[in-house]
Order: structure tokens, then C-alpha cells, then sequence
């Protein structure tokens, strides 16, 4: 099998947003407490933060954390997470049958996100609470004059303001699962008077409004198109949530399951530029993926938790190697999409649906997952070159003429390198070329690569197998790139470009 793929920087067609990288941590199972929180941990630090904990995330390199839910920020009461730790109430939380006893609360979390070089993508509750509450809050994090709520903050010992940039009104209001669900006139119009007062107090904030909880909800689209109508003046982003599996074990189709995030970001894409087009305005609405993985393996978990404890065992999905193919792709496509798709999260960072896991006797690994993820996040930066590329093609159960070979390539200007990222869909070896037509090469820097494994094999405590490694199996002539990708892989191309192209 062969696969060409012909780029140019005439081809650029969205610089990458690094919050295209984001992850999210919500007050769920064993993310914050046993995760990245746990005093008893042999290596953790002053705080009771685990150090091997912060060291994965930052080798993750992710920009903004989306915090505090999820389920979880629509009965989130934030003053209980703020002032004096031994003064916090323990309260329950309904999204997820737990406790929690707010010992990690909004100033520990976002000294944490420090530690990781990352900041916080700030969620307001819109299930049980509404304007007054999100105006308290934003005066509290982010305003700088002689106010209560920023009194407050400083006798908490924090002078200076938090001045969070990105906040999302609510989570999933169009779910019948969630606390306080609206329908869409009803949250929308709540959203908008929220956005006019959250702005009033700092104008110089990002809102993320709330799309579909996933594309299979029956109010899919109407739900998009009645919310803008009603709030689009106020808001910068429209959020997409969507998980994705392998429930009926066909490898094939789970491959092409990045098909279906495509067709879903292209329609939304579209409803919003239908508003806009209707309210004869120039103002775009850009999107916000922030909340996808890949959620199967344990799927139920959620239900059957009926313990009110804290920090319970949920949703600590293990993830194998198909698992990291499809993360690949669907990362792909995230980056076919950049010119709109400004943020994306993936959900979530440590031991729920995450590339990082703990063990209560205080080790740490890495999933699959992490891995693709990570060398995407730190090498997907510069411009997005649009991907000519001729390849042969196969139909599955949901998806028909679907590419053997999923790539993209992006020039990282930084690095001043052109870096290819590709996913090989089949079970075939294929002879890979790129065909640079105006970007002059220079030498290879790295291929990597990860093959050559069972689709079933995953990592653990005792055996971080499933890795990327290093190939020779790839040569540049005549300003073009010749590799071979194995059946069944992840390849990741960095490719030196000569000075005087700069």
C-alpha cells in the first residue's frame, strides 16, 4: 500500500490555538483526591500534591484545565471551596453520589495548575445557581478594585487577582441527567444575562456556552441554533462534547470513529454560521471541544455507585493500543479543524477516562493514550497545512471511504521544523511520501513510531509496554520524505527546514 501526502505553507490554513491541548479535571472518583492530591503518596510535595503526578502532566503540556465539572459544577457551590480549609463544609455531591470534603478548593487547585505550567478554564454553575452567583464569583477571581467579593479573595490570602480568561456558563444543560436541566429557550436566555453581567465585571473574558452533550441527543441542532439565537451578542464559543468506543469489538469501524468527530464539528460549525449569517453580524463564533475521549471499557460505573463516599473508584477506564490509534486520529482531526476549533479538553487528566493512572500504594503510569496525546501537544504548534493525500480507501459499518492512512502535517516555527503526525488504519505496511512543494528540508530529527503490538495490550503499574520508539526506516530526497509506516501505527515525522526559509 502507498500514501502520498503533498503539503506547501501556501496550503496554511489556521494557526494552532494551544488551548486546542487543554485536558479537564472535575471533582469526580479518584481525579482530585488519590490523583493529583494524595498527603499519604511517598513523593508528594509540601502541599500533599503528588510530584509524579505534576511531572506526567507536564509532560503533557497542556495550557488550560477545565475545572471544577463536568456533572459536577452544576450543584457546585464555590464559596464552600474557598477561605480556611478546616472551615469548609463536607458536602455531597449529587452528579456522582460522592462526598466531598473540599480540602482541595479553587486556591489549592489553581496553585496546582502552576505547578503544571498550566491556568484554569473556569466553569459557573447554571444547574442550581444562576446571575447573582456567577457575579459573585468573577468579582472574586478576577477584579482588582475595593469590592467585597475581592476583599474576600485577598483575606484568603491572594492580593492579586486570579484573572481567569476562559470560563464555560454551566455544563451539558441539554442533559436530563444533569442537575437543574433547562431546555434550550430557557438556558439560553439564562446564559446571555449571565454573560452580559460575568462581562460587565471583565471584559476582557472568553465564555464558552454549552452545545450538545453529544451528537446522538435528539435535540441535537435544534438545541445549537435555539441557544445562539438567544445569547450569540454575548458569547465567544460554542462548546461539543463526544465520547467514542468500541462496544461491538470491529476494529475497523472504531478506526474510522474520527469520521464521525469530523462530521460533528462540521455541523455545528455550520449551525453557527447560519446564526451568524442570520443576525447579519460580523462576529463569529468559534468552538470549543472540551469534553472527548474514548469511554467503554467502563461504561456503568456511574450508576451502580450508590456508597456517598469520598474519592470512589469510577469510570477508571483501561485503555489498550487501538485505544491510542484512535486518540491519533481523533487528534487529526482536531487539527483538520483549527481554524474553528479554538479549545478542546480531553476528558479527564488523572484516573478517570485518563492517560495518567495512580496506585493507592503510591505508584504512577502512563496509559496508551498518554503518549500520542503528548507528542502532539508539544510538537502540533505553528500553522496547520491543508492535507493533499491520496491514499486507498475502505467502507465500514458506519462510514464509507474511509482513508487507509490519516495524517496531517503543521510548521512548527518555533522548533523551526515541519512535523507530520499520522495514524496507519490498516493492516498493510505503507510506503509514506511527503512532497514538500515550497518548504525546503533539511534532515530528519526524529520518526517515531508506535507498532507492532497486540490492539488489546495495555499498560500497567509493572509494564509500561506500549510506547513510541524510534525508526530508521525513513529518508529525504529531492525535498521529499520517504517512510514506512507499519500496519496497525502511530507515526510521528519532525523534519528540520532549512534556515533560508525563515
Amino acid at each position: 500500500m502507498e500514501a502520498k501526502l503533498k503539503i506547501a505553507e501556501e496550503f496554511a490554513f489556521a494557526a494552532v490555538d494551544s488551548r486546542l491541548y487543554g485536558s479537564f479535571v472535575e471533582h469526580l472518583g479518584r481525579i482530585i483526591y488519590g490523583g493529583i492530591y494524595d498527603p499519604e503518596a511517598p513523593d508528594s510535595d509540601e502541599k500533599g500534591f503528588r510530584k509524579d503526578v505534576i511531572q506526567a502532566v507536564k509532560g503533557l503540556n497542556t495550557p488550560i484545565i477545565r475545572y471544577p465539572g463536568g456533572n459536577y459544577v452544576s450543584n457546585y457551590r464555590w464559596e464552600d471551596s474557598v477561605g480556611p480549609v478546616e472551615k469548609r463544609p463536607k458536602k455531597i455531591d449529587l452528579s456522582w453520589k460522592s462526598i466531598e470534603p473540599n480540602i482541595v478548593g479553587l486556591a489549592e487547585f489553581e496553585a496546582w495548575t502552576k505547578k503544571v505550567d498550566s491556568s484554569i478554564n473556569m466553569a459557573v454553575n447554571l444547574g442550581t445557581r444562576g446571575i447573582e452567583d456567577a457575579r459573585n464569583l468573577i468579582e472574586y477571581c478576577n477584579f482588582d478594585g475595593d469590592s467585597y467579593y475581592a476583599n474576600l479573595r485577598r483575606e484568603h490570602g491572594h492580593p492579586e487577582p486570579y484573572k481567569f480568561k476562559t470560563w464555560c456558563l454551566g455544563n451539558e444543560m441539554d442533559g436530563p441527567w444533569q442537575v437543574g436541566h433547562k431546555d434550550a429557550v430557557e438556558y439560553g436566555k439564562l446564559a446571555n444575562e449571565v454573560a452580559k453581567a460575568m462581562k460587565t465585571v471583565d471584559d476582557s473574558i472568553e465564555l464558552v456556552v454549552c452545545g450538545s452533550s453529544g451528537l446522538e441527543m435528539d435535540t441535537f441542532g435544534d438545541w445549537e441554533l435555539k441557544v445562539l439565537e438567544e445569547c450569540y451578542e454575548n458569547v465567544d464559543f460554542l462548546s461539543l462534547h463526544q465520547y467514542y468506543g468500541n462496544e461491538e469489538d470491529d476494529l475497523e469501524n472504531y478506526l474510522a470513529k474520527s469520521e464521525g468527530m469530523d462530521r460533528f464539528i462540521s455541523g455545528v460549525t455550520a449551525i453557527c454560521d447560519a446564526v451568524k449569517a442570520k443576525k447579519k453580524t460580523d462576529k463569529t463564533i468559534n468552538l470549543s471541544f472540551d469534553e472527548w475521549n474514548i469511554w467503554y471499557h467502563s461504561k456503568g460505573e456511574e450508576e451502580a455507585n450508590k456508597n456517598w463516599s469520598v474519592a470512589p473508584h469510577l469510570l477508571e477506564e483501561i485503555y489498550n493500543f487501538e485505544d491510542a490509534l484512535v486518540i491519533g486520529c481523533l487528534l487529526i482531526t482536531l487539527l483538520k479543524h483549527a481554524d474553528r476549533v479554538k479549545i478542546a479538553c480531553l476528558a479527564q487528566l488523572v484516573n478517570v477516562l485518563a492517560p495518567i493512572m495512580t496506585e493507592e500504594n503510591g505508584e504512577m503510569w502512563r496509559q496508551t493514550t498518554y503518549f500520542p496525546f503528548a507528542q502532539v501537544s508539544n510538537y502540533g504548534k505553528g500553522k496547520v497545512l491543508t492535507p493533499y493525500v491520496a491514499v486507498d480507501t475502505y467502507d465500514c459499518k458506519e462510514w464509507k471511504n474511509v482513508k487507509k492512512v490519516e495524517t496531517i502535517a503543521v510548521l512548527n516555527e518555533e522548533l523551526k521544523e515541519l512535523v507530520v503526525f499520522a495514524v496507519n488504519r490498516s493492516r498493510e505496511m505503507c510506503r509514506f511520501s511527503v512532497d514538500s512543494l515550497d518548504i525546503p528540508l533539511d534532515f530528519i530529527v526524529q520518526f517515531s513510531e508506535m507498532e507492532g503490538f497486540d490492539i488489546k495490550q495495555t499498560n500497567s503499574v509493572q509494564n509500561e509496554m506500549v510506547i513510541p520508539k524510534d525508526s530508521k526506516n525513513i529518508v529525504i530526497e529531492d525535498n521529499s520524505i520517504s517512510a514506512v509506516l507499519q500496519p496497525l501505527s502511530w507515526n510521528m515525522i519532525r523534519i528540520k527546514i532549512q534556515e533560508s526559509f525563515f
